[in-house]
């Protein structure tokens, strides 16, 4: 943000400062302030124990020195993202403050102005630094796992890039897949044909696929190949070329299932694992493939692990409380029965 002026009350024991920004013409006010300051109220609200004063295009700040610093800051990105065309909303507001406050490598306004995919009126972007970073991996290598919770957008951006390659004409057709596996649940007791017991397993991709393109042309597409969604059963035996293939719900593939899948790569093509590591519902003692295969190609080339955290949720504000809540339960309770084991042990040998 260009000029800026400094005032600091006189005496060792001032804490506060007052801050001028002037905001550069090319950074369009009524964006900055939002629809009736529906912006300023959000950056008011993140920052309670500064005064703000806007007067035209300059923006007076009255406060603690470290939160002013932050403070301008925010507005500094806040600028850049509007007068990238990127419009603002109290949602991208409230991510810049976390991203700022979390001291984090990549500046707010490059996670929020990137693009990936624009689709009937709408643009599809990260909306935090690990989804940006998931997003850079898928760019610069062949096989790529997302790994994080429910709503961390692991499968839609990977599903985006997909569309947006298939676009480019960087591949001739996307693969989309599950495993057929529910907690509870065979396929054999579902109602209907064969056709209709695995349906459910896939409308998750279907209704992503809704988003990003045009729904009138889905079938024609689908009818041609040059998008297949089909469960993970149906990848044996094949070689996958020039293809952009995602595989959601890893978490519910077994170890040879998962291998499987890895080795149908071919020519000119590229591979997005999504999957929760906290969510298997694989029968048994049944070993995730994907718990299994971080072990397995730790070290190998050209693969890309990336892990988003509730950080990086971008549903209700209450579904990253939610899994924090249960990480801190599931915590607790492997502790309790480590003791619990450790214990016996004990008494077993004091029996002895």
């Amino acid at each position: 943000m260009a000029e800026s002026t400094n005032e600091r009350p006189q005496g060792p024991i001032a804490t506060r400062v007052q801050h001028r920004i002037r905001v550069p013409e090319h950074v369009p006010m009524a964006e900055l302030l939002g629809s009736a300051d529906e912006i300023l109220r959000s950056i008011e609200r993140g920052f309670a124990s500064v005064d703000i004063l806007v007067r035209g295009n300059e923006i007076s700040l009255d406060g603690p020195a470290g939160d002013v610093a932050l403070l301008e800051r925010l507005i500094d990105e806040l600028g850049a993202v509007a007068a990238s065309g990127t419009t603002l909303t109290p949602d991208v507001v409230t991510r810049a403050i976390g991203m700022l406050t979390a001291a984090t490598a990549s500046r707010p306004a490059d996670v929020l102005t990137m693009s990936v995919l624009s689709s009937r009126g709408r643009t599809i972007r990260p909306k935090t630094v690990g989804q940006k970073h998931y997003v850079d991996a898928i760019d610069q290598h062949t096989v790529t796992f997302g790994i994080g919770p429910a709503g961390t957008g692991k499968t839609y951006l990977a599903m985006a890039k997909a569309v947006q390659a298939l676009q480019a004409k960087q591949v001739n057709r996307i693969v989309l897949t599950r495993p057929a596996v529910e907690a509870g649940e065979r396929l054999g007791f579902l109602p209907g044909t064969l056709s209709d017991k695995i349906d459910p397993y896939l409308r998750p991709l279907y209704d992503a696929l809704h988003d990003m393109i045009d729904p009138d042309s889905i079938p024609r597409l689908i009818e041609a190949g040059t998008i297949e969604v089909a469960p993970l059963a149906y990848m044996r035996g094949r070689t996958l070329n020039d293809a952009f293939i995602v595989l959601d719900e890893a978490q519910n593939t077994s170890v040879d299932q998962m291998k499987m899948f890895l080795t149908r790569l071919g020519f000119g093509s590229q591979m997005v694992v999504t999957g929760d590591v906290t969510q298997v519902d694989l029968p048994g003692r049944t070993t995730s493939g994907l718990r299994a295969v971080q072990e397995i190609l730790t070290g190998v080339g050209d693969v890309s692990f990336c892990w988003l955290t509730s950080a990086d949720v971008v549903r209700h504000r209450l579904v990253s409380d939610i899994i924090d809540a249960y990480a801190r339960w599931d915590t607790t309770r492997i502790a309790a029965a480590s003791s619990a084991r450790d214990s016996g042990h004990g008494r077993g040998r004091a029996r002895r």
